[in-house]
């Protein structure tokens, strides 16, 4: 076995005190930047050979020059609080209670970012392999549009790994990869009127009712794929438009949340909405949707909201090297999954073709959940995977 879990051990005082100070600072979607240069400060801190910040804002640090490259990815940015009587304890106010370290991003995902930036440091301190190139990315948007912050990593940056460990909260299994996603509205056009002779109109939100029908209809009949179960659709959000409330809608528009298994995607969806008989009747308009927001460096880079699914076989090498990195850390096997949700891998793995895999602390059910929490001996634990797992990829 290595000595990393000991390393972790003995540094834990250290790393939770980090991430109380990354976690008090608020980090919505665009608005990462104290956070950023906190993280960045950190990097320095701890001895990384070089640390930027590039012109999206994502944070990248590096450890070493070898012709073998891996990448730690966690995104710093967070959802916001909800409804505040929803907490018990302060959410941007950080508390460690029997071992639990309470707060917003605690597990999704300030808890990843900050480990994978203590593992490299501590396998800096062991003896840094002489062929080994890492990278750890604290990474900006993710919650608005996973995967934006890659294409422009991958496209902009030019940086392109061999292997991405994506350290979002896995419960410490290691996942292979997960269902892929789209955004999609639906629309259909009216004619207004006064809403005391609504005859005289064509009511578009009524043109909407039978669709919305067909379209949980729809999410019952779609079949479950191995090993990522089935896609989904469903209708997270409505509106409608009219002249005034005491008129007949001339507008009516739902917007989509479609999750992709294998061997789905963005025309097979696409199409299976544009043939539902009720679409086809209502004449109504079909459209994948853009994302085109300000990042908080004030960088623009537009993205159509389709997120490709991805997957690494059990026995392909970097699933392997994970199980015997953790193996070799902890002195057991580790359970193999898959997460429910998406992360960056959308774009490393199913757009860009680079392999990845997933190992985070925390879990996947406290992600956007009012009390959000990590153990201390997940970020403990993450912290010494990490350092292991780029030796064993080192090694491999």
């Amino acid at each position: 076995m290595n000595n990393f879990y000991k390393l972790s051990q003995d540094a834990q005082e250290e790393i939770v005190n980090f991430m109380k100070d990354i976690i008090a600072i608020p980090s919505l979607s665009s608005q990462e930047g104290d956070v950023v240069q906190r993280m960045k400060k950190e990097m320095e801190k701890l001895g990384y050979d070089e640390v930027t910040v590039d012109p999206m804002g994502n944070l990248i640090g590096r450890i070493g020059n070898g012709p073998k490259s891996i990448c730690f990815d966690g995104h710093c940015d967070v959802v916001d609080v909800g409804d505040p009587a929803n907490w018990k304890r302060e959410p941007f106010g950080p508390t460690v209670e029997n071992g639990i370290l309470y707060g917003r991003g605690t597990s999704d995902q300030k808890g990843g970012v900050g480990c994978s930036i203590y593992g490299m440091a501590l396998l800096k301190q062991q003896g840094w392999p002489e062929n080994l190139t890492a990278h750890v990315v604290a990474s900006v948007q993710e919650e608005d549009c996973d995967g934006l912050c890659w294409q422009y990593i991958i496209r902009e940056d030019k940086l392109v790994p061999d292997l991405v460990v994506l350290t979002e909260p896995t419960s410490l299994r290691i996942y292979r990869g997960h269902r892929g996603r789209m955004e999609i509205e639906v629309s259909t056009q009216g004619v207004s009127c006064h809403g005391s002779a609504p005859e005289r109109g064509v009511n578009a939100v009524y043109k909407m009712a039978p669709i919305i029908a067909d379209i949980e209809k729809l999410n019952e009949e779609l079949q479950p794929v191995p090993p990522l179960t089935k896609g989904t659709v469903t209708i997270s959000h409505i509106r409608s438009t009219s002249p005034s409330l005491c008129a007949v809608a001339d507008g009516c528009t739902i917007h989509l949340d479609r999750r992709l298994t294998i061997g789905e995607d963005e025309q097979v969806a696409v199409s299976q909405i544009e043939n539902l008989p009720s679409v086809k009747a209502a004449g109504a308009k079909v459209k994948v949707l853009t994302y085109a927001v300000p990042s908080y460096t004030g960088l623009t880079y537009p993205t159509k909201k389709y997120f490709p699914t991805w997957e690494m076989p059990q026995e392909s090498k970097p699933v392997q090297t994970a199980v015997a990195a953790f193996k070799d850390t902890f002195g057991e096997d580790p359970e193999v999954g898959h997460w429910t949700f998406s992360t960056n891998g959308i774009a490393t793995a199913g757009m860009h073709n680079v392999p990845s895999i997933g190992f985070g602390p925390g879990h996947e059910h406290f992600a956007h959940a009012p009390n959000e929490e990590v153990e201390v001996e997940h970020l403990v634990r993450a912290t010494a995977f990490y350092a292991g797992m780029a030796q064993a990829f080192a090694e491999a």
